[in-house]
């Protein structure tokens, strides 16, 4: 039971380390396990059913057949082994050392050899002699296309296929053998050319696909940061400048005792305080967010993202009629939902809808692919260490709002936030339900 368990459980973590990788990472895996598959296809397949001949042979005919086995499985697995490296070659992320080339090399002479030998004493003969030469140059190959030009390559190819055709000349094999294994070797060049080359170019397109889009981003933070110092400068520059001179002047006439020196004192405070009001006033654009912007940003990086996103609502967000407050609160349900789906589970679809009752603004935010996927914060009842949730929770009650998250069906994960419409301003200017008659009304802190 204890055996059982443990490959259940190493077969779960395989299955949660796929669905914890990147759809980029995905396709890396993918790409780079088929091509080593495909090795070990051509080995099993080609390379070892021809060798069953060699028992009917002799000792000799097996002792070389087991020894092209051998050679030809130690080729493959150096082939796997040196297909990372390669793949960062052709990335240009990191040169191929050439040192690793120098036993695949030995060994690709050893296996030719060996096959010669085979042909030399009858070990194999016309179907398995030609399906042996088919193997013959995959291990090699598949890491060798990837870190030589195409040319090169070809020019290689064709001389190592006129020396194996050469060799098996000389040792007697007939003609039309020796046509079939040429035809061999230029298909099995051409198929190693065709899959494994065309297939780690798109990858290495996909990934610097994938750092322009990480680039974009940063740039575009940093753009940001730059406009919001702007801001600051615009704002506070000029009244620092005043609350400095005005001071300066406080304390020259307080030193020549004229009380003007009192008056200059309350202009500074009065401009510092106008300054905080504007600094607060920048802050508060950077800090709340807007209902339609938040959703027309979350359908477009849902999208650039792969994920299909429907905004569903009759009137949109500006027909809905609710206080800016309640809006700005279903903002953050947006923003925060719409970074969950992109960072959890792999949706392929996203719905969004809004919809206005006779005294509640229902949103909804639901995707697929709910087997992965990690609510904000947890879900309802669950003591996970995020915050998504729980702060979301806090901008709506304060509002008289609720929140609810939670898996609905196999695979569909759904975020309902209700925000009703019966709202007063409280003392802070902002909105706050109405209270109870027997209830006393909850008032968010203001916030620092």
């Amino acid at each position: 039971m204890k055996g059982l368990r443990g490959v259940i459980g190493r077969v779960r973590g395989w299955r949660r380390g796929w669905h914890e990788r990147s759809k980029l990472e995905r396709i890396d895996l993918y790409t780079r396990l088929t091509l080593c598959s495909i090795t070990w296809f051509f080995a099993v397949s080609w390379g070892l059913l021809p060798l069953g001949e060699t028992l009917d042979e002799g000792p000799v005919a097996m002792a070389l057949g087991g020894a092209f086995l051998a050679a030809n499985i130690a080729q493959s697995v150096l082939s796997n082994r040196n297909l990372t490296p390669a793949f960062d070659d052709y990335r240009g992320t990191e040169p191929f050392p050439p040192g690793r080339l120098r036993l695949p090399v030995a060994l690709q002479v050893l296996m030719t050899g060996l096959l010669v030998a085979l042909a030399a004493v009858g070990g194999v003969k016309e179907e398995g002699l030609v399906l042996l030469v088919l193997d013959l140059p995959v291990a090699f190959a598949i890491p060798y296309v990837l870190i030589v030009p195409v040319r090169r390559f070809l020019l290689h190819a064709a001389a190592f296929s006129v020396a194996v055709v050469a060799l098996l000349a000389a040792v007697g094999v007939p003609g039309g053998l020796l046509f079939g294994a040429f035809v061999s070797l230029v298909v099995v060049t051409l198929l190693v050319l065709v899959s494994a080359r065309p297939s780690v170019w798109s990858l290495s397109v996909m990934w610097q696909a994938e750092e322009a889009r990480d680039m974009q981003a940063r740039l575009a933070v940093a753009e940001e940061r730059l406009r919001f110092g702007r801001d600051m400068h615009d704002v506070l520059g000029r009244n620092l400048s005043v609350i400095a001179l005005k001071s300066e002047l406080a304390v020259e006439l307080a030193q020549r005792g004229n009380p003007a020196a009192m008056d200059q004192m309350v202009e500074v405070q009065r401009i510092a305080r106008a300054s905080q009001q504007e600094v607060r006033d920048v802050v508060r654009g950077y800090r709340e967010a807007d209902l339609p912007t938040e959703l027309m940003g979350a359908q477009g990086v849902l999208q650039a993202a792969g994920i299909t996103c429907t905004v569903e609502g009759a009137d949109g967000p500006a027909g809905i009629g609710a206080p800016a407050a309640v809006q700005a609160a279903l903002g953050w349900v947006v923003r925060e939902t719409a970074t969950n789906v992109l960072r959890h589970g792999d949706p392929r679809h996203c719905w969004i809808r809004l919809a206005r009752t006779r005294d509640a603004v229902v949103l909804e935010v639901e995707n697929d692919g709910a087997g992965a996927t990690r609510p904000l914060g947890g879900a309802d009842g669950d003591d996970g260490g995020g915050s998504g949730l729980a702060g979301l929770r806090v901008r709506l009650g304060a509002l008289g709002g609720s929140l609810s998250a939670g898996a609905v069906g196999d695979d569909l994960f759904r975020v309902t936030a209700t925000v009703p419409l019966t709202a007063r301003p409280d003392t802070n200017g902002r909105l706050a339900p109405s209270p109870e008659p027997s209830a006393t009304p909850s008032v968010l802190p203001e916030e620092r």
